[in-house]
C-alpha cells in the first residue's frame, strides 16, 4: 500500500518525554535480536499501562520464532497482566498476514492495546500499511513517526539489510578490512596475522555473527584458507558462507569445504564435473557469469537477497575484489581496523583506478570512529547510502 494511501491521522505524531523513552526501549530490545532473528527485522516492542507502567516487552526471536508483538504478549498472559487501554510501542508495522506466526495487528486489537505508536512503517509488500490500517480499523490510536524522527532514523539503521533486500533486492553489504596505519593490509609476502589485536579481531567476529552471509574471493581462500565462522563470540547461528570462485579452483582440502555449516559458491558454469563434485561435498554452487571469465557481481547479490534471504553481506576479501565490489558500486559501508603499526610496503586494502582529479576521489563520510583494543575503528558511508 503506497504511502499516499495511509490515512492523514497516523502519520508523525509529537510524542511525550514518556513515548521516546519507551520507544527507545523497544528499539534498545530490537538491538539484542540482531543477532538471532534474520532474514526477519529486529523488532522491539514494549508494553505500557495508561498510569505509564511497564507491563510486557519483547524482541523477534529466531526465525520461525514469534515475533516482538508476540513475545510481549505472552509475557503478560503468563504472569496474568491485563493489557486492555494500555499502550504498545513498537520498532517496525505490525504485520497483518499469516506466516510461520500470525498476524502481530491482530494478536493486538484481540489483547485490548488502546493505542500502538510504530517507529518505521514495514515497506514489505505483505506488509506495506496494512498493519496499521487494520489497527485502524479496530478503533486502536496509531501514530506512526515521521521518517525524519531521530527514532524513526534509529529504527531504520537497526534494519538497513532487510529494507535493503526489501526495496533494492539486494543485501546491505559491508566491506570490512584490517589494516596498519600506513593502509597496508599484509606484508610483500603476504603474510598478515596479525595485524590488529585480539579485541579487533573479536569485534569483527560479532559482525560476522550478525551478517546472513560472510563472503570472500578465491585468492584469499587459496592464500589463507579461512572458514568464514564466527568464532569466539556469542553466535547464535552461523552466518552462510559465500565464496566467488569463477573457474571452481577451491581445493578438496579446504577447510571450506570440511565445516558443516552452509557454503554458496558463485562460478561461471555451474553445470562441470567439478561443480558437481563440490555439490556432492554439501556445497551449493550457482551460476552467475560475467564477461571475460569474471562473475556478475549485481547478479550474485540479487541472487544472496532472493534465493538466500540474505540481509546483511560482511565482505572479507583481498584487494582485487574489494575493488571490484567498489567499483561496482555494490559496497554500502565500510568497516576498516587501523592497527598503529607501519609496515612500510605491503598489499593494500582495495585497487581502484586512479581518479583523474581529487576531486572525482570517491568521497565518505563518517559514521562512527571509536576505540577497540589498541586498535581504531572506523564505519564509513558514501553520503546517502543508507536513504533508499
Amino acid at each position: 500500500m503506497p504511502a499516499s494511501a495511509l490515512p492523514a491521522s497516523i502519520t508523525a505524531a509529537d510524542l511525550t518525554g514518556d513515548d521516546q523513552r519507551h520507544l527507545q526501549a523497544a528499539l534498545d530490545l530490537a538491538q539484542a535480536a540482531r543477532p538471532i532473528c534474520p532474514p526477519n527485522p529486529a523488532v522491539g516492542c514494549v508494553i505500557v499501562s495508561a498510569a505509564g507502567l511497564v507491563l510486557a516487552s519483547g524482541h523477534t526471536q529466531a526465525t520461525g520464532g514469534p515475533h516482538a508483538e508476540a513475545v510481549a504478549l505472552r509475557d503478560a498472559a503468563a504472569r496474568g497482566v491485563a493489557l486492555e487501554g494500555s499502550t504498545a510501542y513498537v520498532t517496525l508495522e505490525p504485520c497483518s498476514h499469516f506466516g510461520r506466526t500470525p498476524p502481530c495487528a491482530d494478536a493486538l486489537v484481540t489483547a485490548g492495546i488502546s493505542r500502538v505508536v510504530v517507529a518505521l512503517r514495514d515497506p514489505n509488500p505483505l506488509v506495506g500499511g496494512q498493519g496499521l490500517q487494520r489497527l485502524r480499523a479496530a478503533g486502536i490510536r496509531v501514530d506512526l513517526l515521521d521518517e525524519a524522527h531521530p527514532l524513526a532514523l534509529q529504527a531504520r539503521e537497526l534494519n538497513l539489510g532487510f529494507l535493503s533486500r526489501i526495496l533494492r533486492k539486494r543485501p546491505w553489504v559491508r566491506l570490512k578490512v584490517a589494516a596498519s596505519l600506513d593502509g597496508l593490509t599484509a606484508l610483500p609476502d603476504g603474510r598478515s596475522q596479525w595485524i590488529t589485536g585480539p579485541e579487533a579481531r573479536a569485534d569483527g567476529h560479532a559482525l560476522r555473527a550478525r551478517a546472513g552471509a560472510v563472503l570472500t574471493g578465491i585468492g584469499t581462500a587459496l592464500a589463507d584458507d579461512p572458514q568464514l565462522t564466527a568464532r569466539g563470540v556469542d553466535a547464535p547461528r552461523q552466518p552462510l558462507r559465500v565464496l566467488l570462485d569463477s573457474r571452481l579452483r577451491l581445493p578438496d582440502g579446504a577447510r571450506l569445504l570440511a565445516a558443516p555449516q552452509e557454503l554458496r559458491i558463485y562460478a561461471a558454469d555451474a553445470g562441470t564435473p567439478r561443480a558437481l563434485a563440490l555439490r556432492e561435498r554439501g556445497a551449493a554452487v550457482v551460476a552467475a557469469p560475467g564477461q571475460g571469465g569474471r562473475l556478475d557481481l549485481a547478479a550474485v547479490m540479487t541472487d544472496l537477497a532472493g534465493a538466500a534471504l540474505v540481509n546483511e553481506l560482511h565482505v572479507e576479501a583481498g584487494a582485487e575484489l574489494n575493488g571490484a565490489l567498489i567499483a561496482a558500486g555494490l559496497v554500502d559501508e565500510y568497516l576498516v581496523y587501523l592497527a598503529p603499526k607501519l609496515l612500510g610496503q605491503g598489499r593494500g586494502m582495495w585497487q581502484l583506478p586512479v581518479p583523474a582529479g581529487l576531486d572525482q576521489a570517491l568521497t565518505l563520510g563518517w559514521v562512527d570512529v571509536r576505540p577497540v583494543g589498541t586498535d581504531l575503528r572506523l564505519l564509513l558511508r558514501e553520503p546517502g547510502r543508507a536513504h533508499f
